[in-house]
């Protein structure tokens, strides 16, 4: 079948939750993409900031086949040597002390939000705990997750959601005060609004939720999903401020492609919270996930990828400035590290499409906001041909 013969006969067999561009993309080599046709995209997408070592990293795809050989699934009945390594070195880059692996960061932030709930119940036996979250925030599609999620529109078509949730707004502590009550058992945030826009948190607002929490033990929750693992120049965000959470989830570029999750916790939380019986997982932390996990920390590491990120983001930032600086109609740049936007005033879904046809793939982060999560492995030259692309798109 030819590429457009695909495209039909997806339409046909899936389910169309998405508005897919029109394009099946084949094989990738590192930041670039190939479709059916051999057309060549330099990407700045990432699978939406999953990618993070770029496509076709040999030592990854290794281990990968070399664990395929050896064994793929078990269940969490027994303990497998790849989910052992990997919990050490995922504890050890993200400063917590327990992990709990998952499919994806959805359910990460559902077993965070269980866990918070069953602490409360366990310190007062009540079961009328509130969650307060942010508005703009963005945690998932699953119920619990989609809960906290700040963005009505995708809570309204599947409401009722999961009780007792409150919205405040990021960098405005008044307003999460104004939310607290003596039921509030968590405050659960990104330090980075990914979806929501590109809104970095302020260290002073996070240090006043934090100081609030551990006046009142409240747990505080981050959602390190997107903007974690090495994306802001720190292995996690919230590094960056010293403001440590009591619960943390973290995805996407954890497994670099394979899916997979975990979210983590002090020791303290996990002492007096979730227990055996209280969550589990078929699939979470199999042999082949945690492979995956092990050799993407192993990677980080060997190839400082941090240092790179803290060397070409600062360039990225520089670039986008001048973009914005260039034309009327781009209102401001925004974001951290390799986690970047500009917002236009007007939607940019046009500019984005003629990109793709000039062989630059991007996405949007609301209608007019263009994201930029691109593989942390790129150049300056990358960055180059990324503006050079984009200015001629936004000229036309």
């Amino acid at each position: 079948m030819n590429m457009q013969e695909y495209i039909e006969e997806a339409e046909s067999a899936l389910l169309h939750t998405y508005n897919r561009y029109q394009i099946v993309l084949d094989r990738g080599e590192g930041v670039y993409l190939y479709d059916m046709e051999g057309i060549k995209y330099l990407d700045f997408v990432a699978g939406i900031a999953v990618f993070a070592l770029g496509y076709h990293n040999r030592e990854y795809n290794d281990a990968l086949k070399a664990q395929i050989d050896k064994l793929i699934h078990t269940s969490n009945y027994y303990y497998n040597v790849p989910a052992v390594g990997a919990a050490k070195k995922l504890k050890a880059v993200s400063e917590m002390d327990r992990v709990f692996f998952t499919n994806s960061g959805a359910e990460a932030v559902e077993g965070a939000i269980k866990a918070a709930r069953k602490y409360a119940y366990l310190k007062d036996g009540r079961t009328d705990h509130e969650i307060i979250a942010m508005n703009h925030s963005f945690h998932g599609r699953t119920m619990g997750a989609l809960s906290v999620t700040g963005n009505a529109k995708y809570r309204e078509p599947f409401e009722p959601m999961i009780g007792n949730i409150r919205f405040a707004d990021l960098n405005d502590i008044e307003s999460v005060k104004a939310q607290i009550t003596d039921k509030t058992c968590a405050v659960i945030l990104e330090p980075v609004q990914g979806e929501g826009g590109l809104f970095p948190a302020e260290e002073e607002f996070l240090r006043e939720v934090k100081k609030i929490c551990q006046e009142k033990d409240i747990l505080l929750i981050f959602d390190e999903i997107q903007c974690g693992m090495g994306r802001t120049g720190y292995m996690y965000a919230w590094q960056r401020y010293g403001v440590k959470p009591d619960i943390m989830t973290t995805a996407k570029a954890l497994g670099c492609g394979v899916p997979v999750g975990a979210f983590l916790m002090t020791e303290k939380v996990a002492e007096h919270s979730l227990a055996a019986g209280d969550h589990g997982t078929t699939y979470g932390g199999n042999p082949l996930a945690c492979a995956a996990v092990e050799k993407v920390l192993d990677l980080f590491e060997e190839n400082h990828i941090i240092e790179k990120v803290r060397e070409t983001a600062p360039y990225l930032e520089k670039c986008l400035d001048e973009l914005k600086d260039k034309y009327e109609c781009i209102v401001e740049r925004r974001g951290l590290g390799l986690m970047q936007g500009l917002v236009f005033d007007r939607p940019v879904g046009d500019i984005i499409n003629r990109a793709l046809e000039e062989g630059l793939i991007l996405i949007n982060a609301g209608p007019d906001i263009i994201r930029f999560v691109p593989p942390l492995i790129i150049s300056k030259a990358n960055i180059d041909e990324m503006i050079d692309i984009l200015d001629s798109c936004i000229e036309a």
